[in-house]
């Protein structure tokens, strides 16, 4: 059969041209193909020598990438011309299939058309990239050519009265009006950029986030095929696999995703509705509206989306419907097509009842639908992360105004500030995620019924009510999903607390052998969690179980019913297997319907919750005071919200600038009288009152001066109000009445950044506005960073300045210690500081601002003698005076009173006095005179305490043997991702390829947790269930296709009802039925056996978990931090309880369903396995490429959070000393650099995701078309039964939805195995040696009697990679000896006491302990019969009688005569409750020194005949400390005391001294004979202490 043109029948009417030449159908689709070819042929060359010549950088700069105008609509414009264009090729050819000869003209033309159309794109593409617009002239010309080709065929078809009845005559009708419109577009671009015709062409530059090469995140800037296809991330996600994403890699926000950005949007559209009226309509409704009109544009253009893509959607189940119908028509004759103008036409009813053009428009359908539907999720999450930014920059904004006094009276506490980010703003967040589905599910739900009507009739609708009916059943199993997850969390929340105190407490309670009592209090805990988490468990499997037996249930109801109504009923497969897919369709919304409830309730909660807040009490918010004052404090309320223009984003300056541009107008606190000040004086406080709340004032009548560069000291009684006074004095109290007045010397510095619009913002009245002030509040605050950012504070780094405060407030020595230096973080995340050194640090950070005025509260609380001596000595007499600065200083230490310049004395809230030293002793001699009793014994006790070892030493002393045995650990997640940082490409490649690797191990440890038996159960149900899936839709095949032969024969044999020639369908129902009940059967079994699992291996790993730790060496704690282990029991934990058995049920299920379903096509088309084989190979690499990605990006998005949260709660401790120093704009800075890293990583995991879908969707889509083409196919010419078919395109429609949820979830499930991981390193910890060589029986019963102690040749270290700390100890301690240990730090004293109780490696010789060498014993019995009291004290939360005795051996009686030997007697009994009396956690409703009081009396609790001391009495004062000293004496008289001494002369009355050095004895003797040796080390301490 030979080609023509015009084909090549007999006649010659396709030639025939008398009629004119453009009367011949033919010469007219032969003229259309002129612009094509000119097109081709123009722009190959074109194309060929540019990509030739940019092969070199294949890389198109971002600086090129500038839009023509009308740059989406070209795009938008050339699909839909491709799409009509394939329609034309179709129709061609389905036309051209009834005649004999080929027609050509037909459909080349089309075909050429469609090549010029994608050349032209593809044209276009490289010309905007490379921005030469001349070359556009080309297409001007065949957008011309083209139009006027088609108007000349499109005017011959009408006057031949061809008309809209022929499909054809459609198309070319179309094809005119795009081709108008792009040529349309083309002029529109020459108006735009002047090319040509125009003198001068505009000069444009590419969006200036582009010019910024930190930008990497392309999607609002690349064409709209990229944008769809995300086709700019293949790159990004590729490199992945070369170099683990960080922050680096992912670069900057675009400017519009920026938090600053839409943090300026929301507060307009806030001031937009407070405009009207003055007073804001508070409330959620404002807050709705204002996010309504802030972010409502991109929501609505999601919606849209969505509901193209879910009218799409039902293209599936109609295409099928329609294939399956054409090819089971039996007779297949078709009329003849017209011949019109000498050639032939179809209508386009005919054109769709071709069973390969609705596979091609199937597919592409399928391709257009997951675009939209991605592009929709895309839409609603970016501007859910949008919108999560702006409403964190407006909490924080919010916080840095806040009143102090709501956070202290606990109306607001930290954790609900940080509530109010972490979790609230997400919901917010995640209700924009799943609004679109708000809209869309009705008119899912609709239209599905009505498509389901039309196919089934009557009964379709008594389906749909049984989906209907089940669907408030879904929701009530939500509702008691989250209650059963609250309630876990609940119980999670106390074990963690219980978990953190025994991790916290864990060296004591080894040292007393409790560690069992505390292990079975979490252990019970977690009991009770385990309770809520089988509810959880058992909700969550019939969660699952109705999702999958739903669609089951109403498949099953509608056919039972719609053969049982109608007597004839016409089951075909076409209308079977499109209900089928139809059901599918339907019940996806009705599961999301309740996730969505659920998500709306949470945000409705949350918009009231933030706008309690937004509405809570902000400071300079005061009522004028009702005293004299000119107006300076009222214009702070206009000022709140300055109406800042969007343009003050200025996109050319530094963003700071910004922030400072709009920071709110100055906090006034400056106001008052401004009457010419005596410039000597710096604040002056005229009879103010002052309060934190709206009681009485906590500070009247204050009249105060301050003066200028003078040392001014505030002193009082506890209580009375001097920190008070300093808060007042910043503005931070409300203010009754009174005036606070300020007055600025020139600044010393006139380099602070401080914006114009900050300097000018000072009231009208007020002239004399605060400068910055270094506070150091009471309790130290630091950031979260390290040594060096806490005390440089963002001030830039001066070295000779910091080397000076480090000096001053002594911190060197513990600089040293740390691993990194002064590099180390420092906080929740890094090393735990003591007091003293926490207090130095927020000290040197006060020193270190370069400001004019310091107030330092109470800065020596927590030090010791030396170090208050040496910080105000070269504190604050050398290092601010010679700066001229102005100090305020709140202290007890009444000795430093001579140094002071200016003194108020405080009483009771009011000021007692003022003036200098000399003024009081003359005016008030009373007070002077108890001043100096008090000062001359605080003299007398320094004297006495200038000792060897401080309390200092003492505190670096722990934490060196911390850090000693921290070397090598550093990092939390002990990953493979250490390896990274060595140079070596080797190591590199090795660790990459371990990224890319999924890790099975740790997949089996899960599963082999749950026990043979459940692993048997699950793996059998799983593979039951999903074979009996396909027997319900094969035999619903088998059924179908045998009506339709029943109804070929019947027709045969003239019957006129179906069941009359003998076929009942009660049989195939029967069978049908039964499958489908068996089915629901094990949905449930399958589901359950599921959860059964998750919770057996919860419960097994953290029982394994929590007795592993609790045996586990000391070493483990000393070298792991503490946040390190806790997270295993928090995070990790919470994994394995709540989401690795969904994640395994979702990827079980996925992954079964895909491999069934490509099963059944492959059975029904052998030929499809060809086709399988380049398609499996591309997903196996696009999930390779995505998993290691996702991962990343996953584990970025988590680890940005952190300092995001942490960031929030950090400003909210320290508000007073971020606001006295004037820092808001430095904080919010930050907050905004914390916020845009964590949402450009949000940003590119969703992208990551929708990168993935897109393509396994387009996947998908291809394994339908050919499905189908290979059924249609075997079915046209080999007879394939019709119900396979339709079976075969059901499940490919499936594929492509199941796709990618298999790897979402295998990638899901890789992140979440890490916990297993992580949990299972710990796991293999080496215990402690419990076991002794004799039995508990064996050991005497009040062992030990005597408490005879010999210690025989002992070397002792911490670890076997370790130097030992003693060396060949050898020492006899006699019954009811008092032995005292000194010497100096780290000397090995208190290895000496841990040696006892073999808290370490005693790796030579031995200690017996009457007559028992001690390495026999059971541990548990020899830590259980010693007593030891250790340095820091420690205290659980429970009672009194509690942390006194957890044993609860003792009676009442033991326990008060144990508090009265330590003294507590009276402190306990005017408790409420005594005994039962609540102590917090870690006791902080005691002092430190009550603390170490009542560990005392817990070793007298126990009355074991030997007794150590490990430095106990370090934070005691003298006075109590010579009390127990006496009363050790006395109450344990007949027993053995070792006491480890800091200060020599509480051991000079021991019966034995040993003094060590570097882990060997120095001098062994009685106290006096060592003293009388004039050269003796002893002796040196002792004159020392003098």
């Amino acid at each position: 059969m030979s080609l023509a043109f015009c084909g090549n029948e007999n006649n010659s009417m396709a030639y025939n041209v008398d009629a004119g030449v453009l009367n011949n159908g033919c010469f007219l689709d032969a003229l259309n193909v002129v612009p094509h070819v000119f097109l081709l042929f123009i722009t190959f060359p074109i194309l060929f020598i540019g990509w030739g010549s940019q092969s070199s950088k294949v890389h198109i700069h971002h600086s090129t990438w500038l839009h023509f105008p009308g740059h989406n609509l070209r795009w938008l414009l050339t699909f839909i011309l491709l799409f009509i264009l394939v329609c034309e090729i179709a129709e061609g050819i389905v036309s051209d299939g009834f005649s004999q000869s080929h027609h050509l003209h037909l459909y080349m033309p089309a075909g050429l058309a469609f090549m010029a159309g994608i050349t032209s794109i593809i044209y276009y593409h490289n010309i905007e990239t490379s921005n030469f617009p001349k070359l556009l002239l080309a297409l001007l010309i065949y957008w011309v050519l083209a139009f006027i080709m088609k108007t000349i065929k499109f005017a011959k078809y009408t006057e031949h009265g061809i008309g809209p009845r022929q499909l054809r005559y459609c198309i070319t009708g179309l094809l005119v009006l795009l081709y108008g419109l792009l040529l349309a577009v083309e002029i529109n671009v020459i108006l735009g950029r002047r090319y040509m015709c125009f003198a001068n062409p505009t000069e444009v530059k590419p969006p200036e986030d582009l010019q910024d090469l930190g930008v990497r995140f392309l999607q609002p800037f690349v064409n709209l095929l990229s944008k769809a296809t995300y086709w700019w991330m293949n790159t990004f996600i590729t490199s992945a696999h070369r170099r683990p994403i960080d922050l680096k890699v992912i670069g900057k926000l675009p400017i519009a995703m920026r938090a600053l950005t839409n943090y300026i949007k929301l507060r307009q559209a806030f001031e937009d509705q407070k405009r009207p009226q003055d007073t804001a309509p508070l409330g959620p409704k404002w807050i709705w509206q204002a996010l309504r009109k802030a972010f409502g544009r991109p929501l609505i253009l999601s919606i849209t989306f969505r509901f193209l893509a879910d009218l799409l959607g039902f293209a599936g189940p109609l295409c099928i419907s329609g294939i399956v119908h054409h090819i089971s028509k039996d007779n297949r004759t078709i009329q003849p097509p017209m011949r019109l103008l000498g050639i032939y036409f179809i209508s386009s009813k005919e054109f769709l009842e071709n069973a390969y053009v609705l596979a091609v428009l199937l597919f592409l359908a399928l391709l257009l639908q997951r675009t939209f539907l991605q592009a929709s999720y895309y839409v609603a999450i970016e501007t859910g992360i949008n919108l999560r930014g702006a409403i964190q920059t407006k909490i924080y904004n919010k916080i840095m105004r806040l009143c102090t006094s709501n956070m202290s009276l606990g109306e607001l506490t930290v954790a609900q500030i940080c509530n109010l980010v972490a979790i609230d703003t997400n919901q917010l967040m995640w209700f924009f995620f799943l609004c679109p589905n708000l809209w869309a599910m009705p008119v899912q739900i609709i239209v599905g019924v009505i498509l389901l009507y039309y196919l089934l009739g009557i009964s379709a609708l008594i389906g749909a009510t049984v989906i209907a009916v089940l669907a408030p059943v879904q929701y009530f199993v939500a509702t008691k999903l989250s209650q059963a997850q609250k309630s876990a969390l609940e119980y999670s929340s106390v074990r963690l607390k219980k978990t953190n105190e025994l991790l916290r407490g864990i060296k004591l309670l080894k040292l007393y052998a409790w560690e069992n009592i505390f292990c079975d209090s979490v252990e019970e805990t977690r009991g009770k969690e385990l309770t809520s988490l089988q509810a959880f468990a058992f909700y969550t499997s019939i969660s699952i179980f109705m999702n999958a037996a739903i669609p089951i249930a109403a498949v099953l109801t509608t056919f039972v019913v719609h053969v049982h109504i109608s007597e004839d009923a016409d089951l075909s497969p076409a209308v079977a297997f499109a209900s089928l897919s139809l059901f599918h369709i339907l019940v996806t919304p009705l599961f999301l319907l309740s996730s969505v409830v659920r998500s709306t309730v949470k945000a409705l909660v949350s918009v009231q919750k933030l706008s309690e807040f937004f509405s809570s009490e902000e400071i300079g918010d005061e009522q004028e005071p009702r005293a004299v004052l000119t107006s300076g404090s009222s214009n702070h309320n206009q000022n709140r919200y300055q109406a800042v223009p969007l343009k003050v984003v200025n996109r050319k300056r530094a963003p700071r600038d910004d922030w400072n541009n709009y920071s709110s107008a100055g906090d006034h606190e400056g106001d008052g009288p401004s009457q010419d000040m005596d410039h000597d004086i710096c604040i002056k406080l005229t009879s103010g009152y002052f309060t934190w709340t709206d009681g009485p004032p906590t500070l009247s009548n204050v009249d105060i001066k301050i003066p200028f560069g003078k040392l001014t000291m505030i002193v009082g009684q506890v209580g009375c109000g001097k920190s008070s006074l300093l808060l007042a004095a910043l503005g931070e109290m409300q203010r009754v009445s009174g005036s606070v007045t300020w007055n600025s010397l020139p600044s010393l510095e006139c380099e602070r950044d401080e914006s114009p619009t900050e300097r000018d913002a000072a009231g009208d009245g007020d002239v004399r506005k605060r400068g910055p002030v270094a506070y150091a509040s009471q309790k130290p605050w630091l950031l979260n960073a390290t040594v060096v950012e806490n005390i440089t504070f963002e001030m830039p780094m001066i070295k000779p300045r910091y080397k000076a405060v480090i000096e001053a407030c002594s911190l060197q020595a513990d600089i040293d210690i740390l691993p990194q230096g002064d590099q180390t973080e420092i906080g929740e995340r890094g090393i735990i500081l003591s007091g003293g050194q926490k207090q130095r640090i927020s000290v040197a950070r006060a020193l270190y601002q370069q400001t004019n005025v310091v107030f330092l509260d109470d800065p020596f609380s927590a030090l010791d003698i030396h170090l208050s001596d040496h910080l105000m000595q070269d504190g604050i007499l050398k290092f601010l005076r010679e700066e001229k600065r102005t100090v305020v200083l709140v202290t007890h230490k009444l000795q430093y009173l001579p140094h002071a310049d200016w003194i108020i004395a405080m009483k009771d809230g009011t000021i007692q006095t003022e003036g200098t030293l000399k003024d009081i002793q003359n005016t008030e001699a009373e007070l002077f005179e108890q001043w100096k009793t008090l000062m001359h014994r605080e003299d007398r006790e320094f004297e006495k305490e200038t000792v060897a070892a401080s309390v200092t030493d003492l505190e670096r002393n722990n934490l060196r043997r911390a850090m000693y045995s921290r070397e090598a650990v550093r990092t939390e997640d002990d990953d493979e991702e250490e390896s990274v940082e060595s140079e070596d490409d080797d190591n590199l490649s090795q660790a990459m390829r371990q990224r890319a690797t999924i890790p099975w191990r740790s997949c089996g440890t899960y599963l082999s947790s749950a026990g043979v038996l459940l692993l048997a159960l699950l793996l059998l149900s799983q593979l039951l269930k999903h074979s009996l899936m396909v027997a319900i839709d094969y035999w619903l095949a088998h059924w179908t296709s045998h009506v339709i032969t029943a109804k070929i024969e019947a027709t045969n044999r003239n019957c006129t009802i179906v069941q009359g020639c003998g076929f009942s369908h009660s049989w195939y129902l029967s069978v049908f039925s039964v499958l489908c009940c068996l089915g629901i059967i094990l949905c449930l079994a399958t589901s359950v056996a599921v959860e059964w699992t998750g919770v057996k291996v919860a419960k097994e790993l953290h029982h394994n978990l929590l007795n592993k730790i609790i045996v586990a060496p000391m070493r483990l704690f000393e070298t792991t931090p503490l946040g390190s282990i806790l997270n295993r029991f928090s995070t990790d934990t919470n994994t394995i309880d709540q989401h690795i058995p969904s994640t395994l049920e979702c990827l079980s299920r996925s992954t079964l369903l895909c491999v069934s379903a490509l099963g059944v096509i492959s059975y029904v088309t052998p030929v499809f396995l060809f086709a399988l084989l380049p398609l499996a190979v591309t997903c196996y690499f696009i999930q390779k490429y995505f998993r290691v990605a996702s991962r990343d990006l996953q584990q970025l998005e988590d680890s940005t959070q952190l300092p995001l949260l942490s960031h929030f709660s950090e400003t909210v401790e320290g508000l007073p000393t971020i606001r006295a120093l004037r820092y808001e704009p430095r904080f919010r800075h930050r907050l905004l650099q914390f916020t845009d890293a964590n949402n450009i990583a949000s940003l590119f995991l969703t992208a990551a995701n929708r990168w993935l879908e897109v393509r396994m969707e387009y996947i998908g889509a291809c394994v339908v078309l050919v499905a189908a083409v290979a059924s249609i196919t075997n079915s046209l010419y080999n007879h394939l039964s019709t119900g396979l078919v339709g079976l075969g395109l059901t499940y490919a429609l499936m594929v492509s939805n199941y796709m990618n949820w298999m790897v979402r979830n295998l990638a899901d499930m890789e992140v979440q195995l890490g916990s297993v991981k992580r949990i299972n390193g710990l796991l293999k910890t080496e215990p402690e040696n419990y076991e002794g060589l004799l039995t508990v029986s064996q050991v005497p019963d009040g062992w030990p009697r005597q408490g005879e102690i010999k210690i025989q040749n002992l070397s002792v270290r911490y670890d076997t990679t370790l130097k030992p700390v003693l060396k060949n100890v050898n020492a006899h301690i006699s019954p009811g000896q008092k032995v005292g240990i000194c010497g100096r730090t780290g000397s090995g004293k208190s290895s000496f006491s841990l040696a006892f109780f073999r808290m370490v490696d005693m790796f030579e010789g031995r200690i017996v302990i009457d007559d028992i060498d001690i390495a026999k014993l059971p541990l548990q019995t020899l830590r259980s019969r010693l007593s030891i009291i250790l340095q820091d004290p420690i205290l659980f939360s429970g009672t009194i009688r509690f942390n006194l005795d957890p044993e609860m051996k003792a009676t009442d009686e033991m326990l008060w005569e144990a508090l009265d030997i330590a003294q507590l007697k009276p402190v306990v009994k005017s408790l409420p409750g005594g005994l039962d009396a609540i102590v917090t956690e870690g006791g902080e409703n005691f002092s430190q020194g009550q603390r170490q009081l009542f560990c005392l009396a817990r070793a007298f609790v126990r009355k074991s005949s030997i007794l150590i001391m490990d430095e106990a009495t370090a934070s005691i004062d003298m006075a109590t400390e010579s009390i127990l000293q006496k009363v050790v004496m006395t109450a344990f008289a007949d027993r053995t005391v070792v006491t480890i001494a800091h200060r020599v002369h509480t051991i000079l009355n021991a019966d034995l001294v040993i003094v060590m050095k570097r882990g060997i004895i120095l001098e062994y003797d009685k106290p006096q004979v060592l003293l009388d040796t004039e050269d003796s080390v002893f002796a040196s301490f002792v004159r020392a202490d003098k």
